[in-house]
């Protein structure tokens, strides 16, 4: 790509950088076994999340010349736990806007090979490509979906799905290519020990449901989206509404009040979008007890993605949330 570009401008610049981002999704998508994932989110597109925000753009320069000489080592990655809908993935897709690195989607379905060994030797061929593009983002979503037979994978496949995570936690252990792995789950109960120890990720996140602050800013970017100035909504009475709502229920609560509002013939108001959460019933609702006890391990054992702490309640016992 280099050469081909030298020859037909002379010279190479930053002009070129989609160039040589296209070349690399050829060589992912010749691959087989990763994704390559055209980012379109950035950061403004995610309410709330002040600290992993900042975390994230301290090191935004972290693959640089510049910091290998100044000491820094490249960030290995980060492991996001928390609710369901609260921003995890948009975070990992926003993460290579701002890097303007390639997103590679790692899933750990696909490795699974009907031969003996294919299966780690897919894996090992996946993280290769990897490291052939690196500088690159590795995107593993849900890796405790990937993980739920792994405590009897030995009776129930053979052992291949502990094969193949222990071949993926030495590549994580042992890389030296600058590639930032983004984890992400849901259930902790499905997670090994060792996977979420030190040294495998440079930190582990938990993202929480929203605060009231970041509810309004949720309710301000999705309504902007669809082109409506927030200016014209209450944004306060939509955050207090709105408790125990995560970011993904926000969005539907919005685009079910742009129905009502079609429906009506008139323009969308904030008493469209109370109904809508008025008739809607939050996860955390329907799920109050595996929350709580989410919220119970990661108290101390991770760090909040919005630098609040709050305690463990939903229904009807007491929060600590952005409204006091």
């Amino acid at each position: 790509m280099f050469a081909r570009i030298l020859v037909q401008e002379g010279r190479l610049s930053g002009e070129h950088v989609a160039e040589v981002l296209s070349e690399k999704q050829q060589i992912v998508r010749k691959s087989g076994l990763l994704e390559y994932y055209a980012a379109a989110e950035t950061f403004s597109d995610v309410g709330g999340l002040g600290v992993l925000k900042s975390w994230l753009q301290k090191r935004a320069l972290a693959f640089s010349d510049e910091a290998k000489a100044f000491g820094l080592p490249a960030p290995k990655g980060i492991f996001l736990l928390g609710v369901q809908g609260c921003g995890k993935s948009l975070c990992a897709k926003a993460v290579a806007s701002l890097w303007q690195l390639p997103l590679l989607r790692f899933d750990m379905g696909r490795m699974l090979g009907s031969l003996v060994g294919s299966s780690e030797e897919n894996v090992r061929r996946a993280v290769a490509v990897a490291e052939s593009v690196a500088p690159s983002i590795l995107w593993v979503d849900e890796i405790d979906k990937a993980l739920s037979g792994f405590q009897g994978s030995g009776i129930t496949d053979a052992g291949t799905t502990a094969r193949v995570f222990g071949t993926f936690l030495t590549w994580l252990s042992e890389k030296t290519a600058p590639v930032f792995v983004v984890a992400t789950a849901n259930d902790v109960s499905q997670l090994p020990p060792e996977l979420v120890r030190k040294g495998r990720f440079d930190e582990l996140f938990f993202v929480d449901l929203p605060s009231g602050q970041e509810r309004q800013e949720i309710f301000a970017i999705h309504l902007r989206k669809r082109k409506r100035d927030s200016k014209d909504f209450d944004l306060g009475a939509l955050a207090a509404a709105s408790q125990n709502h995560s970011g993904a229920e926000i969005e539907q609560a919005v685009i079910s009040g742009l129905y009502d509002a079609f429906s009506d013939r008139c323009e969308l108001s904030t008493q469209h979008l109370l109904r809508a959460l008025e008739c809607a019933v939050p996860l955390a609702a329907t799920l109050d007890e595996q929350i709580s006890a989410l919220r119970s391990w990661a108290d101390g054992r991770a760090r909040n993605a919005s630098g609040l702490r709050r305690s463990v309640s939903i229904c009807g016992r007491v929060t600590t949330d952005g409204h006091g």
